[in-house]
């Protein structure tokens, strides 16, 4: 049987390592990015993100988050360039967010964190599937985007609206017609680092890309992620909230910058 991990006090992130011990590895993620010390890299490209709404699938209750899933078959919905080399399809997008009472993104920005941080999940094509890119340590590319509380996202609220569909564990609904780039801020600005998955099994795959500029999302949106259940329907219930990693040690790695 798989270790059952989670974020509660017995199961969460600080006994990860227990089953799966490269949570103590050499590149972990997410980190408390410092401005100071991120170094600006003229030789990073832009990045370039082209999505296909016609790829968007299912969106899905996995008992740590939610995914929306993508149709990864074939080059329509893709991530290039910034420290990348070659094509990395879109696979998933989820979030991590926190209880009402605290932030909840993963990064953190000079020890500051966000209300809640959208990742999408992208892997690269070289490989023959995303099963195998994630045991390649250039076989992920993520873009990380924070959110801050303030006007409603309208991109979002598609989403929001379909999770009264997913509210427990193991519920997912058709979700199709949707261009995740209406979730990306003007710019894109980013800070890019290699890194890890950060949920289990945690492996060093990924190549972060994490945006500095922010979403708007409202209040009612946010709580609106508040609302499913790590738990099944036939469980006790308890809402999902806090389901984030804490920043790991960075360990002589360099964040770079594609800004000054």
């Amino acid at each position: 049987m798989a270790p059952v991990w989670g974020y509660g006090p017995d199961n969460g992130p600080n006994t990860w390592h227990t089953s799966f011990p490269i949570a103590l590895g050499e590149q972990q993620s997410p980190i408390d990015i410092n401005t100071s010390d991120a170094k600006y890299d003229p030789s990073l490209k832009p990045l370039s993100i082209s999505y296909d709404p016609s790829t968007a699938k299912s969106i899905v209750n996995n008992g740590h988050a939610f995914n929306v899933e993508f149709d990864d078959s074939e080059d329509k919905s893709v991530l290039r360039g910034g420290a990348l080399e070659g094509t990395y399809r879109l696979k998933q997008f989820h979030f991590h967010w926190g209880s009402c009472d605290g932030h909840g993104s993963e990064h953190t920005v000079d020890g500051t964190k966000y209300e809640a941080e959208l990742h999408l999940v992208h892997w690269n094509t070289k490989y023959s599937s995303f099963g195998e890119a994630v045991t390649k340590c250039d076989g992920l590319a993520v873009v990380g985007v924070f959110l801050q509380v303030g006007d409603a996202k309208p991109a979002l609220q598609k989403v929001v609206d379909a999770l009264a569909l997913i509210p427990y564990k193991g519920k997912s609904a058709p979700f199709t017609d949707f261009d995740p780039s209406g979730l990306l801020p003007s710019s894109l600005d980013f800070w890019t680092y290699q890194g890890s998955l950060t949920t289990p099994p945690l492996l060093q795959c990924v190549t972060w890309n994490v945006l500095k500029e922010p979403i708007s999302v409202s209040q009612d949106q946010i709580s609106k992620l508040r609302g499913l259940y790590f738990n099944d329907e036939n469980d006790d219930p308890c809402h999902m909230v806090d389901n984030y990693r804490p920043p790991q040690p960075l360990k002589g790695r360099v964040v770079r910058a594609s800004f000054h």
